[in-house]
């Protein structure tokens, strides 16, 4: 189990879904594969059903936080840190909030939660 990260510049298209062909496709502006496992143990543990949004992320399928999102998501990132029991998992914590950052302050920018 581990859920990797990936920012785009617009809501990434999957091949399953059928959409008319837009003017410009979404491009991924980077990724991070370096700490999957880490963060989907913290990940996995938040309690279900709070006022927070990282508790939404399904570490088995795809994810997509909007820009608003990953803004609200942002907070949680404190109570996120301690929780962490090892520096694997610190560095999964800040890896994530530096992607949260990028898409709360890129417009029309979604962080997808690559679950596998």
């Amino acid at each position: 189990m581990g859920i990797d990260l990936e920012l785009h510049n617009g809501r990434p298209h999957r091949p399953e879904r059928r959409r008319k062909p837009e003017r410009q496709k979404p491009t991924l502006i980077r990724q991070s594969y370096e700490h999957g496992e880490a963060l989907a143990g913290l990940i996995s543990e938040l309690p279900p059903n709070t006022s927070g949004k990282l508790w939404m992320v399904d570490p088995y399928n795809d994810t997509l936080f909007n820009e608003q999102v990953a803004e609200a998501a942002l907070r949680e990132i404190p109570d996120l840190l301690s929780r962490c029991s090892d520096d694997a998992q610190t560095a999964a914590v800040r890896d994530l909030a530096a992607f949260l950052e990028a898409c709360a302050t890129t417009p029309g920018s979604y962080l997808v939660f690559v679950g596998d």
